[in-house]
């Protein structure tokens, strides 16, 4: 904390809920108007909390390095040389040449990955003079705007469910903590709901736009700069999401059981094509290395770089090969959805993910019991099984290559919003629909 945060972060928190007030009708209708305001505050609060425990609590980390070993550096070539300084902006890694003097400072620089972080940072820099705190509650705009995108989604064809849609998107503890301040995450989770939202105007309302493939090619390629492997998860999940849809449009069964084979064909090809191409040029993430790479990933994090954010954990041996991935995919899954369990807690932060956890394990056990005579018909939304696919796809990916706690729980977060999703949308499937009145009157 600098004095310039003092005076730059009040008027930017001011100027921006200044300016969310008067957009909010743009955005809201009378219903979600009230969810607006208070989702975007909370990410703000974490933004700013998550400043304060990196600063007292880790003691530094990934958010400062960011920002004050990187993109306070290019905010001071900007500031002492300006046509060095924006050149930084359209650097790739390791090109030194002509700003060795700022780039060499910047921790990230060698980092292709964390200096795209770097480069938004820096961008948004300019409008705060380098303060931390100010840049952060930039990032957490962008985050909500992603979250509010999500929200969007999923309350225009479930609108009865909007508390429960609002509480599951918005407001989960681990989201908007984790996900507001200067860090990948932050950016990844304001890319997903944007993307998300562009797929289902494009092929859901049919509205075809060139401002939603913009935005849509935007999102996709900050999630590939940032985070490829996520897109491994979430292309094929919203392919599937894509036809299902569409197969559920036909009437006729006899129809949708000649068209089903053919697309089942389409979805796995096309989810491999995907898998791959997102692979290429990274040997990191080829089919033929990614397991090696969750080997590499999963012990360099439990015993070297994640050593301090929390407790280790371990799911059994994993040997680099992909059958030995394979066959800790219930392990995995399960400690991304419901680990750390309450007597595994060892800090403040693994119990905020130790509670959440808790809610989720009880609602599904619920829904189980509940549901267990129409448990397949509740799956046959094409909106469960897009949630319910990517969030179990990406707990294992992240489960099976991460192997510490308290990365995790950062790591996990953009599961986290569709995994409550789709037990919301399970929850309330053939629901009575004087519940469903209620809720919306509410």
């Amino acid at each position: 904390m600098e004095i310039r945060d003092l005076i730059v972060t009040p008027p930017v928190i001011i100027l921006i809920l200044f300016f969310a007030y008067f957009l909010r009708p743009r955005f809201t209708d009378e219903v979600t108007r009230k969810y607006f305001l208070p989702g975007l505050a909370v990410k703000i609060f974490g933004a700013l909390a998550l400043g304060f425990v990196y600063q007292f609590y880790y003691d530094g980390g990934d958010t400062f390095n960011y920002h004050t070993h990187g993109s306070r550096h290019v905010w001071e070539a900007i500031v002492e040389a300006p046509l060095k300084g924006f050149s930084i902006f359209f650097r790739d890694a390791y090109d030194y040449n002509g700003v060795y003097q700022y780039a060499s400072q910047i921790y990230f620089f060698r980092d292709p990955q964390s200096l795209v972080v770097v480069k938004i940072a820096a961008f948004f820099d300019l409008f705060t003079f380098s303060s931390y705190s100010a840049t952060a509650i930039f990032f957490a705009v962008f985050s909500f705007a992603g979250m509010w995108s999500l929200f969007q989604v999923f309350y225009r064809q479930y609108p009865h469910l909007h508390r429960s849609l609002a509480i599951a998107i918005l407001f989960i503890p681990s989201v908007f903590f984790w996900g507001s301040g200067i860090l990948k995450d932050s950016v990844v989770m304001g890319c997903l709901g944007l993307a998300t939202y562009q797929f289902y105007q494009l092929f859901f309302v049919k509205r075809i736009r060139f401002s939603n493939i913009i935005i849509l090619l935007i999102s996709l390629y900050l999630i590939f700069a940032i985070k490829k492997f996520i897109l491994q998860a979430y292309i094929p999940s919203v392919l599937l999401w894509v036809v299902a849809n569409n197969l559920g449009s036909v009437r006729s069964r006899v129809a949708r059981a000649m068209i089903l084979p053919f697309l089942m064909v389409v979805i796995i090809f096309s989810s491999y094509y995907s898998v791959v191409k997102v692979g290429e040029g990274d040997d990191r993430y080829s089919v033929e290395k990614i397991a090696e790479t969750a080997k590499v990933t999963a012990y360099d994090i439990r015993y070297w770089s994640g050593r301090e954010a929390g407790s280790g954990y371990s799911l059994g041996e994993l040997d680099g090969s992909f059958g030995s991935m394979v066959r800790l995919a219930p392990q995995a899954i399960n400690v991304s959805l419901f680990r750390p369990y309450l007597w595994e807690v060892r800090n403040p932060l693994m119990l905020l993910s130790a509670l959440e956890g808790t809610v989720f394990l009880v609602l599904l056990i619920r829904i189980v019991v509940q549901k267990r005579g129409r448990i397949l018909k509740t799956l046959a939304d094409p909106n469960v099984i897009f949630a319910l696919v990517f969030s179990l796809s990406f707990a294992f990916a992240v489960g099976v290559s991460t192997f510490n706690f308290g990365t995790l729980s950062r790591y996990k977060i953009p599961l986290l919003p569709f995994f409550a999703v789709s037990l919301v949308l399970m929850h309330y499937s053939n629901s009575d629909k004087k519940l469903d009145e209620l809720e919306t009157t509410e």
